[in-house]
């Protein structure tokens, strides 16, 4: 008789920056081609009423890391996460998990006046309590990133070669190796929860010039909310090629992980979470960029996918309002994690895993 105890399952975050719900093939829109998030999303939960609550990157990820409202986090830019708030990380860290972030971080207060801020560097204290922290602080410039981690004799700060994503995937993914290499019947392995942020599609939207040769201006069809004035027309058209083309190479960059899975023997028993911080205007209502209390702007994609056949997942499409502070409570829940009281939000997990009691859900967000 097999008595080896099943591996407690791993969660890993994707997201991306400014991505609004509307811009993905299953969502429904018809310039974009995303056959690997589409996949997940056939395979997994959508939550089609998803928002960023305070659509602003700072304050949606420092709720994020936190499970706080921005009031209690990171209300503004120019605020950094306290150092003494408990963040996701050490939630997963006190459970026993490996801990891991890549990409964007951009809760270290504003630095921008100081010069570019890629060159801050955010210290170990400051990197939110992730064992393995491989960051910049903000960007903006996908061809030029710069990235940094480690302390003391082991600290670095290094260009990465070619595009944001395609990098920092390079990176996930060699992290996602080295977790890998054991057998599903092997007594369990340490789990972990990993987080892969990249900057696009957030403005300047540029993409590798596979993707960019793709989208032409004249070929894309506006939302029915983008006023016929010719300037607004034109700058929508001019800027959406490109977050298209953003957005390909980031479901590109996708496929990429879940084949990783597969070949470090992780697919089985992992948890993906798709999602972004908050969307980009585009020109509806004659409005261009994010803070806008309007759909395009507040509404981002959340997908809970990946293949956990013990779990026998529960698939399709729900409604329900889940909001920054909810990806913390949800992903312990993944788990079968108890949910900190220090953190306002929901556990959401109850949708997606059959065996698992449905806390009480809100039916609006804040």
């Amino acid at each position: 008789m097999d008595t080896a105890t099943p591996a407690r399952p791993n969660v890993i975050w994707i997201f991306g920056d400014q991505h609004r719900a509307q811009a993905l093939g299953c969502a429904g829109d018809p310039n974009v081609h995303t056959p690997n998030i589409d996949r997940l999303a056939a395979e997994g939960l959508t939550f089609t009423g998803t928002v960023g609550g305070c659509p602003l990157c700072s304050p949606y990820r420092g709720a994020l890391l936190s499970g706080r409202y921005p009031h209690n986090s990171v209300p503004g830019h120019e605020h950094q996460l306290p150092p003494a708030q408990p963040t996701i990380a050490h939630a997963f860290n006190d459970a026993g998990y490996h801990t891991a972030y890549f990409g964007k971080w951009h809760v270290d207060g504003f630095h921008e006046r100081d010069g570019r801020a890629a060159m801050h560097i955010v210290p170990p204290e400051r990197r939110g309590g992730f064992q393995q922290w491989v960051g910049y602080e903000n960007n903006n410039s996908q061809w030029d990133c710069w990235v940094h981690g480690g302390a003391g004799d082991d600290a670095f700060h290094r260009r990465l070669p070619g595009y944001e994503t395609d990098a920092l995937t390079d990176l996930f993914i060699d992290y996602l190796r080295a977790r890998g290499g054991h057998d599903e019947a092997d007594t369990a392995p340490q789990p972990f929860f990993a987080v892969l942020s990249v900057q696009p599609p957030h403005d300047p939207y540029v993409a590798p010039e596979q993707w960019m040769r793709r989208h032409t201006p004249g070929a894309i069809v506006l939302r029915p909310n983008v006023p016929a004035i010719p300037r607004v027309v034109d700058q929508a058209r001019r800027e959406l090629a490109g977050y298209y083309a953003m957005i390909e190479n980031l479901d590109w960059n996708v496929g990429r992980i879940r084949t990783a899975l597969d070949e470090a023997g992780l697919a089985h028993n992992t948890h993906i979470v798709f999602f972004s911080d908050h969307g980009d205007m585009h020109g509806s209502h004659g409005q261009f960029r994010k803070t806008n209390p309007w759909e395009e702007s507040m509404r981002v994609p959340c997908i809970i996918g990946g293949h956990v056949p013990r779990y026998a997942n529960h698939a399709g499409r729900v409604d329900a309002p889940i909001n920054h502070v909810d990806f913390g409570p949800t992903s312990l829940g993944l788990c079968g994690l108890d949910v900190p009281d220090w953190m306002e939000g929901t556990d959401y997990s109850g949708l997606r895993l059959p065996g698992r009691a449905a806390s009480d859900l809100p039916d609006s967000a804040y």
